[in-house]
């Protein structure tokens, strides 16, 4: 017997196969072999056509079933991760009726802001745990103020992965999470947050009816079955943004537990049973095994400026690798050599309070510093700017015991995972897995055994723990200076 999970991104739609009774990876492949199209008519605008994310998920599910050559009568649940924050509206025929806004536009920044403004600080943050800020409540807003004749039509609103659970099945459902993801649940009164659609004009009846995870969510009816190839009356089980489902695949469930994603982005994303935040750089999200007697709340904040500044260096490098621009950082000395990389050249930065304070390269000697200089700088910069964030972390009440991570392309570096593990005194484990794999996996939890899923994923992804190194001194007097340059940039923002 086997699950199923999909992994729904801005770039992909992932698909993967697991044994039913041990976890284990039948298959793991993604559609469409290119990166889907991301449309942006307007500077800081991206959308996406949800269709294209169900026309790749049946593909992608027939090809897993064929490639893996099993019998697909023998799948009996469906897990669904999906790119958080996005918007899709759909009328009363279910169909939808504009591209899905996704988590990377920001066109509903200033209808946010004016929100937190107007409703209050204190409202929002001890009802929300947030600002409203650039979430799905507020582009539905700038839905209904910039396309009425859209809007009028909009029966249902839903985030990406609602829309997918949809297809298979025919029912329009959303999470709790998944509204905590949009700004929709009040975490106080543990109810949909209706004051916010109220004050934004929006109809509450809008709103999804919510099913638990871990539980029959709904299952595939005929049409669902014939497009994507799954077997007729299977249940989908599970759903959850992309960051939770990434901790969840991680075993990071428990106050004190930390998921580090060190792709594109970089990501910290600590679990806390506190339902109370103080800062609006940390985001605060329902956790898929929140309950509201023993409350588990994601604290996720975000660094865009991390991989992408490795990607860049070596796409301007000529024809370096990863691996031949690892193996010349190592060979720089701590600190390298007084250059300084400061990496958050992908936009504003929620870190620092939405300012835009682009990549520099300072300190640049020309009779000493090569390119393999720069290599160690740019890693160190990039580390540098986890370990800045874990300090915004831990402003916001979030207690740090173990940090996990996939074995993505920072986490493989030496240089990158000793310098993070050194100043932030924690050791980093290290595993091997995916969101969709860990969505397939997260079936398996209608029995609500957290603790023996989580030993599997120890006994069956453990690639490598990176421990602490003992003289941390030289690494917190290069993060020291890193630092000072940073303020300075920050004072004159």
């Amino acid at each position: 017997m086997y699950y199923i999970g999909y992994d729904i991104g801005s770039s992909s739609v992932k698909a993967a196969l697991v044994e039913a009774a041990t976890g284990k990876k039948i298959i793991v492949l993604n559609e469409p072999q290119n990166e889907m199209e991301i449309v942006s008519l307007q500077s800081d605008w991206a959308e996406q056509d949800p269709e294209v994310w169900w026309e790749h998920i049946c593909t992608a599910t027939k090809r897993a079933i064929r490639e893996a050559n099993i019998d697909a009568s023998k799948i009996q649940g469906v897990g669904i991760s999906y790119q958080m924050h996005g918007l899709v509206v759909v009328g009363e025929d279910g169909s939808s009726l504009r591209n899905s806004i996704i988590w990377c536009d920001s066109r509903a920044v200033e209808i946010g802001n004016k929100a937190f403004a107007e409703l209050g600080e204190d409202k929002c943050m001890t009802h929300l745990l947030n600002s409203p800020g650039n979430f799905t409540a507020s582009k539905l807003k700038w839905v209904k103020e910039n396309e009425p004749e859209i809007y009028k039509k909009v029966y249902k609103y839903m985030l990406p992965g609602d829309y997918i659970s949809y297809k298979l099945t025919g029912d329009i459902t959303t999470t709790k999470n998944g509204l905590s993801e949009g700004m929709l649940w009040d975490y106080k009164e543990n109810k949909v947050a209706d004051w916010l659609l109220e004050y934004y004009g929006i109809e509450t009846s809008m709103t999804p009816a919510i099913v638990e995870n871990f539980s029959n969510q709904g299952v595939t009816n005929e049409k669902g079955s014939q497009e994507s190839g799954l077997p007729v009356g299977i249940p989908i089980v599970y759903r959850a943004g992309d960051q939770p489902n990434n901790a969840l695949s991680l075993n990071v469930l428990n106050p004190g537990e930390v998921a580090a994603t060190g792709g594109t982005s970089g990501v910290f994303y600590a679990v806390t049973d506190v339902t109370i935040g103080n800062s609006t750089r940390v985001n605060n999200f329902v956790h898929v095994n929140f309950e509201e007697k023993n409350p588990r709340i994601g604290k996720l904040l975000n660094i865009n400026g991390a991989g992408i500044q490795y990607r860049w260096l070596r796409n301007n490098m000529g024809d370096e690798t990863y691996e031949s621009m690892n193996h010349k950082a190592a060979k720089i000395a701590i600190g390298s050599e007084g250059l300084v990389v400061i990496p958050f050249g992908n936009g504003a930065e929620r870190m620092f309070n939405n300012k835009n304070i682009g990549t520099h390269f300072l300190n640049l000697n020309l009779n000493i510093h090569s390119n393999s200089h720069l290599f160690r700088a740019a890693l160190e910069g990039i580390a540098f700017s986890f370990v800045y964030g874990m300090e915004c972390l831990k402003d916001d009440n979030a207690a740090i015991g173990v940090i996990r991570a996939g074995n993505d392309n920072l986490f493989r570096s030496e240089i990158f995972s000793n310098t993070v593990a050194s100043l932030i005194g924690h050791e980093i484990e290290i595993y091997n897995t995916t969101g969709a794999v860990g969505a397939a996996r997260a079936v398996g939890l209608t029995d609500g055994d957290f603790e023996k899923f989580g030993s599997n994923i120890s006994k069956n992804d453990h690639v490598m723990t990176f421990l602490p190194l003992q003289n941390s001194e030289p690494y917190q007097e290069a993060y020291q200076k890193w630092k000072k340059e940073l303020e300075l940039i920050l004072t004159n923002k």
